[in-house]
């Protein structure tokens, strides 16, 4: 009589064995729209990245609006009359940090009548690392391509994309196509790049929710780690751990598309100095090679050109955007493409459920989270792959980006384009990208009937 309950059990599938034997938790996803806990905006507009947390106490309220205006503000060249908000360049990619994440959204490649990158920077390296084990700048043009420049500078260069379509068709017949990129510099200002060079393309991710991304708790993301794979599930999931420019040691890489930043602070400062040229006391030195004179010899706006008090209010911003809220839970169609993400394993990497720790902002403590991502490195296959290693990520890894709120890309930011440097052209496409340790998935969903892919996708644009 004892066995009778662990037949029953595994009759009506409710038990899960795992490699060594014991009972282990199935991934299930909520139904709560709630995908920030308490920093959550029922918001579907145009401005549903761009909202506030509402717990926030009113005195924050000032602190974010500060904040909101230096994201917004467009950077000058020195000297100017605005001694604050000068400085820009010498050498650029954008003038504000909202020209490149508009309404705090995701960035996209240029469309077929743009000429420049708006949105997408291209990141250089060569072999080897830097006196903290990360990439290892190009001596001539450093670790990213800056394709504008103040007058009289020499901009480094650009970039441009040209695209080469793959047809395939799905076990049902139903026909899909895939665009993989190709990337071409001219009017390179200092020679062309060696062939040793290594290039990595990444377009402006949103930057909604990343408080709550900080908050995690390390034990949490650490104990969804498996690098050894010791769980046979086919998923390798492993942290970076890459220089704190703060405390001067490593620490786990939680921000950037290969986890290669480990704090908000330091992230916005060296967007500041690498997207902008703007300096700060974390990173003091302008954004200039020795090769490049003229870049050292313009004028500059002071040191710091972004003060202390500016990058922690602009911090402050970033910290404590709100996550929009998912939308249809209660749809049917919505919760059988939940079922499907879940029997696909996407939720293996994909993590629907978390809970955020202890933070120096109060509102962002202790709440339960939906982001869909463990923050941890995946091998992507070769068809993702950038082949340019940064700290302990390889050149097939990727952080799993959060999910939440991509169905409202295209309300907000206008596009539909998906992965680190926007070759999907929809979600369909970007799975169908996915290779590596979501090779098996893939599969899965290329094997799945039409009304079940479009299922899934359904639950994504919910999201």
């Amino acid at each position: 009589m004892r066995a009778l309950p662990f037949l029953l059990l595994c009759f009506l599938g409710l038990l899960i064995l795992t490699p060594y034997g014991f009972a282990a938790d199935p991934i299930s996803i909520s139904d709560s729209p709630l995908s920030g806990g308490e920093v959550t905006v029922f918001n579907k507009s145009r401005e549903a990245f761009a909202k506030p947390a509402p717990n926030l106490p009113t005195k924050d309220l000032r602190r974010f609006t500060f904040g909101n205006k230096m994201f917004n503000t467009n950077w000058v060249t020195a000297p100017a009359s605005v001694v604050t908000l000068d400085g820009l360049g010498p050498v650029f990619n954008r003038v504000s940090c909202a020209a490149c994440h508009f309404k705090d959204g995701r960035g996209r490649p240029p469309r077929d009548d743009e000429t420049t990158m708006n949105s997408m920077l291209m990141r250089l390296s060569i072999p080897g690392v830097d006196a903290h084990g990360g990439p290892n700048p190009h001596p001539i043009y450093g670790g990213q391509l800056n394709d504008r420049a103040i007058l009289g500078v020499p901009a480094e260069g650009r970039a441009r994309i040209e695209y080469k379509e793959q047809q395939g068709t799905y076990p049902d017949g139903t026909p899909y196509s895939l665009r993989t990129p190709h990337y071409i510099f001219e009017d390179m200002g200092f020679g062309e790049l060696e062939k040793e060079t290594m290039v990595s393309p990444r377009v402006a991710p949103a930057v909604f929710g990343l408080g709550l991304l900080e908050a995690m708790s390390e034990d949490d993301i650490l104990s969804r780690a498996d690098p050894e794979d010791v769980d046979g599930d086919g998923i390798s999931g492993r942290p970076n751990y890459v220089w704190d420019a703060t405390t001067q040691k490593l620490a786990l890489g939680r921000f950037g598309w290969k986890a290669n930043v480990a704090t908000l602070r330091e992230q916005d400062a060296g967007a500041a100095q690498g997207d902008m040229g703007i300096t700060t006391t974390l990173f003091p030195d302008q954004n200039c090679t020795d090769a490049q004179k003229d870049c050292h010899d313009a004028p500059d706006g002071g040191a710091p050109e972004m003060s202390d008090m500016q990058l922690e209010k602009m911090t402050f911003y970033v910290s404590t955007l709100a996550v929009p809220a998912r939308r249809k839970v209660d749809d049917e169609v919505v919760k059988r493409g939940a079922l499907m993400f879940v029997k696909n394993n996407c939720a293996a990497c994909h993590s629907p459920q978390m809970k955020t720790g202890a933070h120096e902002i109060a509102a962002l403590a202790g709440q339960d989270i939906q982001p869909f991502s463990d923050m941890l490195l995946h091998d992507m296959g070769e068809g993702l792959a950038d082949n340019r290693p940064d700290f302990l990520a390889s050149g097939r890894e990727w952080r799993t980006p959060p999910l939440w709120g991509i169905g409202l890309v295209k309300t907000v930011n206008r596009h539909t384009n998906f992965l680190h440097d926007g070759r999907a052209r929809n979600l369909e496409e970007a799975i169908l990208w996915h290779g590596g340790e979501a090779e098996a998935s893939k599969n899965s969903f290329k094997a799945m009937g039409k009304n079940d892919r479009d299922a899934l996708i359904v639950f994504l644009k919910s999201l």
